[in-house]
């Protein structure tokens, strides 16, 4: 395409049909689309620059932002803002709550919509119980959102028998999802963190960063070992034979 500034004879013609502006009018089109491109360079610099700063920072640096800013800046306030609080409800918890049987209505049964809720009954002096708390509560800083609850069985559910303890329920809006009654389901003293974090993660109350089940990975182990000492066993077996 033709340089519409070119002192040529064509564009000479042009301009003297109208079709093409005078000269010096054409470089002010020129001058006013590049302040117009700088302006928007400048604003979308201000928007990079009041999206990276926190909600004082904003108010600090307040005087700096044109009208135009300023209503821009008061829809970033106002979102952020509504992050911040979505973010504080939904991460509210963090730790286990101890509750008797008056709370478990509204604690449990009447805990919110979409909240999980994660309640164990145990009895002081059982061993499990106390392995099962330490775990919930290291359970309960790494899944915030959820509510980790735990009461003395007989509270909750009067004549509750020990030989169900420890006992794991798990409730959404208060329904029972899922539920671990006893110390077989648990697999005893040797449970771990993750084994725990799986088993309630199968629920559905929490999303667990674990690829595979750890207790899977022991039972491997256990099997590859049983079955690396039974040629030794046979091999001592076969002077007795002969």
């Amino acid at each position: 395409m033709q340089d519409p500034n070119a002192d040529t004879e064509w564009n000479d013609i042009l301009r003297k049909k109208g079709i093409l502006p005078p000269k010096e009018k054409l470089k002010e089109q020129e001058q006013a689309e590049e302040e117009r491109e700088q302006q928007i360079i400048q604003q979308k610099s201000v928007v990079k620059t009041y999206e990276d700063m926190t909600l004082e920072e904003l108010e600090e640096n307040e005087d700096e932002f044109s009208e135009e800013d300023e209503r821009a800046m008061e829809m970033y306030r106002q979102q952020r803002l509504a992050e911040l609080k979505a973010l504080q409800a939904k991460n509210k918890f963090g730790h286990v709550f101890e509750i008797s049987g008056q709370d478990y209505i509204q604690e449990v049964t009447k805990a919110g919509k979409d909240i999980w809720v994660i309640l164990h009954l145990y009895k002081q002096g059982i061993p499990l119980c106390a392995l099962i708390n330490q775990h919930l509560n290291g359970l309960a800083r790494k899944f915030p959102d959820v509510k980790f609850v735990k009461a003395i069985s007989t509270t909750c559910i009067p004549n509750y028998p020990d030989r169900n303890l420890p006992t794991i329920f798990v409730y959404l809006e208060g329904d029972i999802k899922a539920q671990f009654i006893g110390p077989l389901v648990f697999g005893g003293m040797n449970l771990t963190s993750d084994e725990l974090e799986w088993k309630i993660s199968e629920s559905g109350a929490i999303k667990t960063d674990l690829e595979e089940n750890p207790r899977k990975q022991i039972q491997d182990q256990l099997m590859t070992s049983i079955r690396c000492s039974v040629p030794a066993r046979r091999e001592e077996s076969d002077p007795e034979d002969d």
